[in-house]
């Protein structure tokens, strides 16, 4: 079950990473016109999508090790996002607050699949 949930959560990043790309989808920067963006963070995205394609198809092993290290790495950015507010995270990478309360939900998940799921055993 966590390989096809790195998956989904790879396909997703991987998607909204390319998205963030197109005017259509990202108007004056801001993804489905909610989600300050911009390349630097648009890379991260498909940095981040890509490794957890790769952990999927890996094992179950590399799929929990994703998710720990995603769930940590995405709290950071949350917290970064909170004390940087409206401005560029290290003044590279676009945020808002938008940003951060998906970054906060995407750690929070991340961290539980990585640390306390369990998979049941038939």
């Amino acid at each position: 079950m966590l390989n096809k949930l790195a998956m989904i959560f790879g396909v997703i990043l991987t998607a909204v990473g390319i998205l963030g790309f197109f005017p259509l989808f990202a108007p004056e920067g801001y993804l489905l016109g909610l989600f300050h963006v911009n390349t630097a963070h648009n890379l991260v995205h498909l940095l981040t999508g890509i490794a957890a394609i790769l952990c999927s198809v890996n094992s179950s092993c590399a799929s929990r090790l994703f998710f720990q290290i995603f769930g940590v790495v995405y709290g950071l950015v949350a917290l970064l996002g909170l004390y940087y507010q409206d401005a560029p995270i290290f003044g590279i990478i676009a945020n808002n607050m938008h940003d951060i309360w998906l970054h906060l939900l995407i750690a929070a998940a991340s961290l539980y699949l990585g640390f306390f799921y369990r998979q049941n055993s038939p």
